[in-house]
Parts: C-alpha cells; structure tokens; sequence
C-alpha cells in the first residue's frame, strides 16, 4: 500500500458507482482501451504485453498512459505524467471500488479490469457500446456530427499518443535488467471543448514526430466515453 494508491498483483473487475446514460448502440465504433500502468511496476509487463497484441486490431484504440505515482521506488518513468495520474483517480472517484491500482485497464471509461487479465478486458470489450458519432480524425481537426444530446455537453479530449514499439531498458525498481517494450504510449492528452449533440469541429496543430491523433468525447472527468475515434483508421 502506497498512501492512497493501492497497488495490486490480483486480477478482478469493477463496475462504476451508477449506471452510466447509453443511448442507441454503435458496436462498429471503436472501443477505448486505456491502462495505466509504469515501468517501475513488476506486475505491469504482462498486462502491456497484452496491449501491445491488440494495437493493430480495428475494433479497439488501445493507449497506454504512464503514472507517476511509482517513481520514487527506485526507477522515474520518463513517459509519466500528473495529468495521466490524475485521469485514472477520477475514474476511480466515479467507481465503486474507488481503487487506484498498476497495471489497471479502463474500457470505454464504464468498467475496470485490474492486473493482467486478458480475459476479463475481452469480455469488457465486447460488451462495450458507443452512445455518440464515430470522432473523424483527421492531421489537424476533428469532425463530429449530429447525435442524440448528451444529458451534458461531453468534453472532447484530443491524445496524441506513439504507435511505434519504444524499447526503453530499465535500470533501477522492480524491473532492473530488463527492456521493456512500449506501443501506443500517450504523450500529449488535450482537452478540446465540449459537445452538446450538434455536428462540430475542432481545430488543432498537426502533430509532429511520428505521434497519432485519437480524440473520445467523455461524460465529464471519470466518466463514460461516449465514443472514440483515430487518425490510424
């Protein structure tokens, strides 16, 4: 146990604190798939290694964020970031559980599934359902079109994360000697404006150094994402 950060080696799904408003569902669109995980974590390995697996699957948008609340354990995750830390603390503030945990997934911001579990993100996966227009993603806007208004204007978040294989050799903590391979790392989490189910665009600077464009529109902090989409489809 670290302060208010509960770090786990088990695997287990938790459900939100209240049901999450879906309208009509979209199963062609997109499932976010976001863990949270760090390289000072020894449990975390096989978790990335499972999302690594599924970067180039159609029906998902994988993203590995990176927190810092393991840096003062030996080894600082240079991908970290506070902002990334607090994104998982306020899902966990709208959750049941209200657990804080590395490696954790989170499946379209509505269900949890913590450690290496691929089984249990599966199932999330197909279970999850998009409830607002497929984001179209392009170098530097995004267009969203006419959709049934949220019950409040959702935020839309622009992520500029890596798609390429970042082999990173660790030095120090609980995974010193060993390389570990990064894919869809986030680097940048933007939050654009918000949607209130009229057709839009947002405008934004290309991105640079070989990074992708995924944008979400989400039912304020910690709660659903209502859909998702990339520039990599």
């Amino acid at each position: 146990m670290l302060a208010d950060h509960f770090l786990t080696n088990d695997a287990k799904a938790s459900a939100p604190a209240a049901p999450r408003a879906v309208a009509a569902a979209t199963p062609a669109a997109p499932v976010l798939v976001e863990l949270y995980q760090s390289e000072g974590c020894s449990s975390c390995p096989p978790a990335e290694a499972y999302l690594n697996g599924i970067a180039g699957r159609a029906n998902v948008i994988p993203l590995a964020f990176e927190v810092t609340y393991w840096d003062y354990l030996g080894w600082k995750d240079k991908f970290a970031s506070p902002a990334y830390t607090q994104r998982q603390r306020d899902f966990a503030a709208r959750s049941v559980s209200h657990e804080v945990a590395t490696p954790q997934f989170w499946i379209n911001g509505s269900q949890s599934v913590t450690g290496a579990n691929p089984r249990g993100v599966e199932a999330a996966i197909a279970s999850a359902r998009s409830s607002a227009p497929v984001p179209s993603v392009g170098a530097d806007s995004v267009s969203i079109g006419k959709g049934a208004a949220p019950a409040r204007p959702a935020d839309v978040w622009l992520v500029r994360y890596d798609p390429r294989t970042i082999d990173v050799p660790i030095k120090a903590g609980e995974n010193g000697g060993r390389t570990l391979p990064h894919k869809n790392l986030v680097r940048e989490l933007t939050k654009l404006g918000t949607w209130n189910g009229g057709a839009a665009r947002f405008a934004y600077a290309p991105a640079s150094g070989g990074l992708r464009n995924a944008v979400f529109l989400q039912d304020g902090r910690g709660g659903a994402v209502l859909s998702a989409g990339t520039d990599a489809r």
